[in-house]
């Protein structure tokens, strides 16, 4: 993804190292653009060649018609692979036993250096599981999600979800539950809330479920000021564990994505016990992120729901996944983020994985949005217009339970690359154009008629 002119200059921090870099417009070289792919798996030559989890390739393959590159150690070999094809989508099948933390590290910074800025390059996603069994449903899983039901041991934005409730971490007995077509109502939990967020994996059946708090590559701890129960795995399979030590199983095959938005090591595979593994093989879960490291800062993972939940039904998970981390590569390059902060994202660069099939399709039933973003293209020309929709209130933030929420720029994902890119109006937005988004910092305020338009010229290299 590159530049271009008019675009400001970012410090660009690599990791242990800070150096400004002025970015190069896209069309600098003035060479054709490589060949572009819409899909590749990438694999390890070993995992390709074992009889069981050559399934799983094969299936994501026939799935999207994707080209395979195999490298024989590291990751970091498919780079020439990569940048020769570009693809727009990249899974990475992985054994259980190589998708540690220093796997999604080496993925994060591999896939940034596909062209010469700072930005992610295709939208990926790590494809493992329990074992190669449980991969092979996932990767042979087709069906978008349109989610609609949302479970959650934290609070979310419920007037953004057509239906969903949450018992709170912080507050004991607090539980909040909305119906659709009706208003968030609050109720009284019970002290210890194990079983009911079990009953809404197994009974309720929700499509998204979304926790915080506490938690080890073992273990969920239920409550965060509080003493509940918690969710533990044994052999691939999730249960739960009350406060009584009474086991509850969860059985909750439908389809479902997950966002441990505030929870230590959940997206740690430490090894075959891992918590993440146990969510994909027994509970239905088909794309996930987590932590690889106790959290800190945050923006990584909280920032998800932003782009997730409360713009329903404009981004699938996988985009939205993308554009929180965009928004983070933003905001640590940008020249006025002060030292401090660009050290806390840092922080959060490489550490949050991406667990299924990237180019499988989970998005939120459509809601009303604090604000409307239309892309049109006619000649050449590309327009992005921004209406809010809320008056003074229509960049604010949704929610703000969590850590560093709210205030996320702008993203919007063209349906192809472009080059030669030429802004002709709304240079004063400070806009990112890049070959594939486009990206405006949030203009925090604004007055009910405001109007926000980003318009520029470029060309196409390459298909969606």
């Amino acid at each position: 993804m590159n530049s271009v002119p008019g675009i400001r200059v970012f410090l660009v921090i690599l990791v242990g190292t800070a150096v400004a870099a002025a970015w190069r417009p896209c069309s600098a070289s003035g060479e054709p653009a490589p060949p572009k792919a819409t899909c590749a798996v990438v694999v390890k030559k070993s995992t390709a060649e074992d009889r069981q989890w050559r399934k799983v390739v094969t299936a994501i393959k026939k799935k999207h018609n994707a080209s395979v590159i195999t490298y024989n150690a590291l990751v970091d070999e498919s780079l020439d692979a990569l940048k020769q094809k570009f693809p727009r989508y990249t899974c990475f099948v992985t054994k259980p036993e190589d998708a540690g933390r220093d796997f999604v590290a080496r993925v994060h910074r591999l896939t940034r250096k596909l062209d010469d800025d700072p930005y992610t390059d295709t939208f990926w996603g790590i494809l493992t599981g329990y074992d190669a069994a449980n991969a092979l449903a996932i990767a042979s899983h087709s069906k978008p999600l349109v989610v609609k039901k949302v479970a959650s041991g934290t609070e979310f934005a419920t007037e953004m979800v057509t239906e969903g409730q949450w018992y709170d971490e912080l507050v004991k007995n607090k539980h909040v539950k909305k119906e659709p077509g009706g208003k968030a109502k609050e109720l009284k939990g019970p002290d210890d809330t194990t079983k009911p967020l079990v009953d809404l994996l197994n009974n309720y059946k929700a499509d998204l479920m979304i926790t915080s708090g506490h938690a080890t590559e073992r273990g969920w701890q239920i409550g965060f000021r509080y003493r509940n129960g918690q969710f533990r795995c044994a052999g691939g399979r999730m249960y739960g564990l009350d406060t009584k030590n009474v086991k509850h199983p969860i059985k909750s095959p439908n389809p479902k994505v997950y966002m441990p938005i505030g929870n230590c090591l959940m997206g740690h595979v430490k090894d075959r016990d891992a918590m993440a593994l146990a969510w994909m093989n027994s509970v239905g879960v088909k794309q996930m992120i987590g932590y690889t490291i106790p959290t800190g800062y945050g923006y990584g993972g909280w920032g998800c729901l932003d782009y997730f939940v409360e713009q329903p039904g404009r981004y699938t998970f996988t985009e939205a996944f993308l554009a929180n981390h965009h928004a983070l590569v933003q905001r640590m390059n940008d020249p006025v983020t002060d030292a401090r902060t660009q050290r806390r994202l840092l922080g959060d660069l490489n550490v949050v994985a991406f667990y299924g099939d990237p180019k499988w399709s989970a998005r939120m039933a459509k809601m009303p949005t604090y604000y409307n973003q239309k892309l049109e293209i006619k000649d050449g020309v590309y327009t992005l217009t921004i209406t809010p929709n809320r008056g003074e209130d229509s960049f604010k933030p949704v929610n703000t339970n969590g850590s560093e929420r709210g205030w996320r720029p702008i993203v919007q994902f063209l349906p192809h690359r472009i080059k030669d890119i030429k802004i002709v109006a709304g240079d004063d937005l400070n806009p990112v154009v890049t070959d594939d988004f486009i990206l405006i910092p949030n203009p925090r305020k604004c007055n009910s008629d405001s109007r926000y338009v980003v318009r520029f010229k470029a060309k196409v290299i390459a298909p969606g």
